[in-house]
C-alpha cells in the first residue's frame, strides 16, 4: 500500500508546482486547478517519495513538486508496475498510462545536477473516477479483473 506524501499543482505550464493539502480529481480530466490536466493520457503524474529521497542524498536541495510531479507517493516503485495498473484513493480511481517521458529541454534540476529522475521514474495516469484526495491518504493497487 502507498501513502500520499504530497500533492502538487501549478496554474501555468512551465512553472514550478507547489504543494496543496487536498485536491479534487475530476474524471477524464485530472487535478482541478493544475495546468497539465486535460483530455489526454497524462492527466496526473506520480513519483515515488523514496526516489526523491535517493536523489536528495546526492546533494539536490529540492522540494516536493520540483520535478513537475502531481502526486508524491511512498511505498511504490512505480516504474516496476505495468501500464494499466489501477489505483484507488477513496472514491478516486487512477489508471497508469505511461512510464517515464522524454525530456525535450533540460529542466533546472538537470542543469544543476546533471540528471533528472522524472523522465525515468515518473509515471502518468488518467482519472477513471473522480474524488477528493488528501495528503496522508492511502493509495492502493486495485486487483485486476
Amino acid at each position: 500500500m502507498g501513502v500520499i506524501k504530497g500533492i502538487c499543482i501549478s496554474e501555468k505550464r512551465g512553472t514550478a508546482k507547489h504543494e496543496i493539502e487536498e485536491a479534487i480529481l475530476a474524471k477524464d480530466w485530472g487535478i482541478q486547478g493544475d495546468a497539465h490536466a486535460g483530455h489526454w493520457h497524462r492527466q496526473v503524474s506520480l513519483l515515488s517519495y523514496e526516489k526523491i529521497e535517493e536523489f536528495r542524498k546526492k546533494g539536490a536541495d529540492i522540494g516536493l513538486g520540483a520535478f513537475g510531479e502531481n502526486l508524491i507517493v511512498s511505498g511504490y516503485d512505480f516504474r516496476s508496475l505495468p501500464v494499466g495498473t489501477r489505483f484507488r484513493c477513496g472514491d478516486a480511481i487512477l489508471e497508469m498510462t505511461q512510464i517515464g517521458k522524454e525530456c525535450h529541454s533540460h529542466c533546472e534540476i538537470y542543469k544543476r545536477m546533471g540528471e533528472c529522475i522524472m523522465p525515468r521514474e515518473g509515471v502518468f495516469a488518467v482519472v477513471l473516477e473522480g474524488g477528493t484526495i488528501r495528503k496522508g491518504d492511502n493509495l492502493e493497487i486495485m486487483e485486476m479483473e
